[in-house]
């Protein structure tokens, strides 16, 4: 007795094969950069702060203020932006819907001619492009003619939600350590915790991208020391300048 074997059983694991690839890494490409800005941004704003006043209120209000304007504005970017991507990818399929429906001898020597392309002889493409039409003719152009797949769109929701959460939750930690620690040692705790989070965060970014992992940290942790050290340098002279 012959069982129905799943083609993908026998793949890696650690391939990204599984249904629902491209939500999953939108989300968790928005929550990264947003929990990154929320880090970066949010540390200027309390270091430069406290590098002006010894005082915690203003910390405190300046803080919270860049940490909830901050998550809102990086939601409607995400959603703006991921939505628009959707509303691309939509156009694109009702129009291979239209092709496929006027000229189909047409798109299937489209397709053929594609998988030639990626180096099959005439008549293995020629074959497999009329095997994948008549089995779903729609998903095969999407896929080899455009990258897309139908039932994987991603989500403007899920992205503006992930990069609101990880923007709050990156934004929390400096607001916290310059907070909860003394006054005399708070800008040095806050730089260190900063430099160890955005270390954090660039090297979850460079696993999603599959890139260069020290790059990436070495990037994240010079563009962030800058950041801090540029608004701690114009609060301490506003400081010293009103004092």
């Amino acid at each position: 007795m012959n069982a129905t074997v799943d083609p993908l059983a026998s793949s890696h694991p650690d391939e990204p094969h599984r249904a629902g690839l491209a939500q999953r890494l939108n989300w968790l490409r928005a929550g990264v950069l947003g929990a990154n800005d929320g880090i970066v941004s949010t540390a200027a704003v309390v270091v430069g702060v406290a590098g002006a006043t010894s005082e915690s209120l203003p910390v405190l209000l300046a803080g919270t203020a860049a940490l909830v304007g901050g998550a809102i504005s990086m939601a409607l970017g995400e959603y703006v932006s991921v939505a628009s991507q959707r509303d691309t990818e939509h156009a694109l399929i009702e129009k291979e819907k239209r092709e496929l429906a006027d000229d189909p001898e047409v798109e299937l020597e489209e397709l053929t001619g594609l998988y030639q392309a990626q180096g099959l002889s005439r008549e293995t493409a020629e074959k497999v492009a009329t095997e994948l039409t008549a089995k779903d003719a729609l998903g095969a152009h999407l896929a080899v003619e455009l990258n897309i797949d139908r039932d994987d769109l991603v989500s403007p929701w899920y992205a503006a939600i992930a990069s609101a959460i990880a923007f709050t939750i990156g934004a929390l930690l400096p607001l916290a350590t310059m907070l909860l620690t003394p006054h005399p040692e708070r800008i040095a705790f806050t730089f260190v915790a900063v430099l160890i989070a955005l270390g954090v965060t660039g090297y979850v970014a460079a696993w999603i991208g599959a890139a260069s992992r020290g790059k990436a940290v070495l990037r994240t942790l010079i563009g962030g020391t800058l950041a801090l050290v540029a608004t701690f340098l114009v609060g301490s002279l506003f400081g010293t300048t009103v004092g």
